[in-house]
């Protein structure tokens, strides 16, 4: 099987060569602290040989699972938030044919999620349209109280409970949750729910390759083996006694990290794929909540071209020179569609008629990358062969290793998250939670001046 491929050339050209060949000590020793559990946040290491770990009995007892869910459900309904659902959304969107909603396909179940917000009218209209349908529902969550997945598996419980009936929803519904403790486990526990174990040693932004991305994969159909198989292989690709030059993370945390040194504070993560949208998505979590310590780190932002191309292209291209790009481009499409002649050529397009719309979309993303080059932007490029399951699981963890040694060398502790905290504990104490009444005072005297 090939392997996604880094290219940072047009990245390394605004670096000085033995900028770059230094930072190989300190990469060494950031992978080294990952291995050896030195590094801060030591504790929540688990992801490192996760895809290696997973068993092929696990995944059958997560495939039977998926299929009672997918027997018994025209709709499931995902409820979690920041990494309890962006790794599933990411390889579900990426998959799924784009226009699921409209096919009535009776294979698969159609996928939605919750949990993630807490938009009265996004809830609303989510229970009307589960009115009278035969719906299940996977509740993703450590604790069971965070409040935007506990509110909303709440309302979908009750739901499910009225239309479905207990026994029923008692089958249909899944938790994904702490092994021992907690109020979902708790729930899951009282009321007989088939479950799953969040591994303690493995944060939710690094749990994709979990029963949290893997038990919704395998409901909407995907291979979950495949996707384990080729994180698998890039963890044996970016392992710590591959020559630094070979390791593919390894060279982009050291990258990317010098052109941060060299002034570029924001990294943009680009596609020319409509399809990752929710990748992009996952990876500005995934750096954006593990980098962002100390008053440091690289600012993690992600469009979709030619989409945003129209918009803040112009900004890229002109802006102020604080950016560098890192480019996605899927070699090989799945589908085949040429360009039509039309006699009158009205829209003088007819230079394209019988290509691949995938060519002229390859011309765009040549073209945007020489235009950026020229104008100042250091692009890194990832190629990856074609989107499906293998190479899927191959992005995942590269992105992951990549993050763990990028966290190392900027020196802050890349698995924990105190500034996620601080906005709980405002609104916990305005909505007059038990427990916050000191919080609660002190807010509302501010609120007044």
């Amino acid at each position: 099987m090939k392997k996604i491929q880094l290219d940072i050339t047009k990245a390394a050209q605004f670096l000085n060569a033995e900028t770059l060949a230094a930072y190989e000590p300190q990469v060494k020793a950031a992978q080294e602290a990952l291995e050896k559990g030195t590094c801060p946040g030591n504790d929540f290491l688990g992801w490192l040989h996760l895809p290696s770990s997973v068993t092929s009995e696990f995944i059958a007892e997560l495939n039977a699972t998926a299929q009672v869910l997918r027997d018994n459900c025209e709709v499931v309904v995902v409820a979690g938030i920041g990494g309890s659902y962006l790794g599933a959304r990411t390889v579900i969107e990426a998959l799924s044919n784009s226009f699921q909603w409209l096919l009535n396909d009776k294979k698969n179940p159609v996928i939605l999620f919750a949990g993630n917000n807490i938009g009265e009218d996004y809830l609303s209209e989510m229970c009307a349209y589960l009115s009278g349908k035969k719906f299940g529902v996977i509740n993703i969550s450590k604790s069971g109280t965070t409040t935007e997945t506990a509110l909303a598996f709440r309302l979908l419980k009750k739901q499910c409970e009225e239309q479905r009936g207990k026994d029923m929803a008692r089958k249909v519904i899944v938790v994904v949750t702490d092994a021992k403790k907690g109020a979902a486990r708790t729930t899951a526990d009282k009321e007989g729910y088939k479950s799953f174990i969040i591994p303690d040693n493995v944060g939710g932004r690094f749990s994709v390759l979990t029963p949290v991305g893997l038990l919704p994969i395998a409901v909407a159909g995907f291979d979950i083996a495949q996707l384990v198989a080729g994180a698998a292989d890039m963890e044996k690709a970016t392992a710590s006694d591959v020559p630094f030059l070979e390791n593919p993370s390894a060279v982009y945390a050291a990258c990317r990290n010098a052109l941060y040194a060299d002034g570029k504070k924001i990294e943009i993560l680009v596609n020319f794929q409509p399809k990752l949208h929710y990748l992009n998505e996952w990876w500005k979590q995934l750096f954006g909540e593990s980098e962002g310590k100390d008053h440091k780190g690289i600012f993690p932002a992600a469009v979709d071209f030619t989409t945003d191309l129209h918009s803040m292209g112009q900004w890229i291209q002109d802006g102020e020179r604080t950016i560098f790009e890192t480019v996605i481009s899927i070699e090989q499409p799945n589908n085949t569609l040429l360009f039509p002649s039309d006699e009158e050529n009205l829209d003088g397009l007819n230079f394209l008629a019988g290509k691949r719309i995938d060519e002229v979309n390859k011309m765009a993303e040549l073209g945007t990358q020489l235009a950026h080059v020229d104008g100042g932007v250091p692009n890194i490029r990832l190629s990856v062969p074609v989107l499906n399951e293998y190479y899927l699981g191959q992005i995942i963890y590269f992105f992951e290793k990549a993050c763990g040694i990028s966290g190392n060398l900027l020196d802050v502790n890349t698995f924990n998250q105190p500034g996620v905290e601080a906005y709980k504990k405002n609104m916990f104490a305005l909505l007059n939670k038990p427990g916050y009444e000191k919080e609660s005072e002190a807010i509302r005297a501010r609120l007044k001046k």
